[in-house]
């Protein structure tokens, strides 16, 4: 080996300059890193050796907490065991196991699941089988997607084209075409300050007629959304608002796909939002917390009729030509197991239910706080819109980011100038407490 190409393989110093990181201002982070190295439980630790609690489960997904033992000593079994296998014409024990674990969660005739490694692919995955199923029933022509604005649906061309975030959109050229929006549901003179479903807004749901009257029902394939908007600032639904657009749907043969990659697994109290709510969805996307974060896994979860829609023509022919080099991942599927296992015994679920009221007063007692300009919750999950700095909107987010990481050891989510929080689901009354002492000191501290 010559010497120039040996140099190419030694270890380099670690300036933070190659890593261009997502969803992530680059300049300033690498001025001021806010480096972790290692997490157990409630806590991440600091590159210094600082305990910061963890206020977000990572991001929406570490549901568990970290470095659970039994997760850990799963991925380490099935390392050692099967690394990998094809998921195309083959496959391994565990990933069956997962989708049937899976599906048991699932409500009603939700039986089916397709694996993937993200809640992007889920996105993509779930709009893909929206399309072929209108398709392999003879109405190809239904091609249309509905989102939502203030939507998330991962950073996919599918995903992004059905969201209704505007950075997320607006650099990428015209992205799919046939997709239309429902309006976002916030309305903070009729909802500020909610707890849990706010009484106003069901009556948004009914756009989605004029939507569909526009375009006719015979184009329409499906309606993405989310049981609650997580990323976009909290955004639950109003009171009967997915009641009605499934009956919407119904009324016009239209796919009703939730996307739960953040609601699902127990955020919200239950398995799934669906079921919190009892709608019932053609198909629930799914990530994040389906392995607690520890390895990448995501799905889609469908109907009987979905699936069966497809199980026609000769029985070696390939049903559905969709697909991931990493679909099913043996070490994935092992973790995912593992996670449930953790959510079963340990209650998982219903702790997040039972603490809800307590995380809702702790929240709410940051009302009158400076900068505070609105506050919801539902779940273990709270949003607190800041008003916005004078230099400009997403400065007072940012610069809450990064006290509270150095100054209070708290890590916190933010998406312009709304504080997003969502800790593991093992979280004690006295660390709620501790989370939103942190927060009002916090506050207390903005410019």
């Amino acid at each position: 080996m010559s010497e120039a190409h040996a140099a190419r393989w030694e270890p380099t110093p670690n300036n933070l300059q190659s890593y261009w990181m997502p969803f992530t201002s680059n300049r300033a982070f690498k001025q001021s890193p806010r480096m972790i190295s290692r997490a157990k439980d409630m806590f991440y630790y600091s590159t210094d050796g600082r305990a910061v609690m963890d206020g977000t489960a990572g991001l929406w997904c570490s549901n568990a907490g970290h470095c659970r033992t039994p997760i850990v000593e799963a991925i380490q079994r099935q390392a050692a065991e099967l690394d990998y296998a094809p998921n195309f014409q083959f496959g391994h024990p565990k990933a069956f196991e997962a989708a049937s674990r899976i599906a048991t969660l699932a409500p009603a005739d939700l039986n089916y699941v397709f694996f993937c490694n993200s809640g992007s692919e889920a996105a993509d995955t779930a709009l893909k089988i929206a399309l072929a199923y209108h398709n392999v029933r003879g109405q190809g022509q239904r091609t249309r997607l509905i989102g939502r604005e203030r939507g998330y649906h991962g950073v996919g061309f599918g995903g992004i084209s059905v969201g209704g975030i505007v950075n997320n959109r607006k650099f990428f050229g015209s992205l799919l075409t046939g997709v239309d929006h429902l309006p976002h549901t916030y309305n903070r003179a009729e909802q500020a300050y909610s707890r849990g479903e706010p009484a106003w807004g069901a009556h948004l749901a009914d756009d989605l007629e004029r939507i569909v009257t526009l375009h006719d029902a015979s184009t329409v394939a499906a309606v993405i959304v989310e049981p609650m908007a997580g990323s976009t600032g909290v955004l639950p639904p109003p009171q009967g608002y997915l009641q009605r657009l499934r009956e919407i749907c119904d009324k016009h043969g239209i796919l009703l796909i939730f996307d739960e990659v953040i609601t699902g697994f127990g955020r919200l109290g239950y398995a799934f939002a669906a079921e919190r709510y009892g709608v019932t969805p053609d198909i629930i996307t799914f990530a994040k917390g389906v392995t607690s974060g520890a390895v990448p896994m995501g799905g889609a979860i469908v109907r009987d009729h979905v699936y069966e829609a497809f199980m026609t023509g000769p029985e070696n022919a390939i049903e559905l030509f969709h697909g991931y080099t990493y679909t099913g991942h043996p070490v994935a599927a092992a973790a995912a197991l593992a996670s449930l296992d953790v959510y079963r015994d340990e209650g998982l679920f219903e702790r997040a239910r039972e603490l809800e009221g307590v995380w809702a007063d702790a929240a709410h007692a940051l009302k009158g706080l400076p900068h505070v300009a609105d506050i919801r919750t539902i779940g273990l999950v709270a949003g607190i819109d800041l008003d916005p700095h004078k230099d400009g909107v997403g400065k007072r987010g940012y610069q809450a980011m990064n006290k509270a990481f150095h100054d209070f050891d708290l890590m916190i989510r933010i998406t312009g100038d709304t504080i997003a929080l969502s800790p593991p689901l093992i979280i004690t009354e006295a660390q709620i407490g501790e989370i939103f002492d942190k927060m009002a000191k916090l506050l207390k501290s903005l410019d």
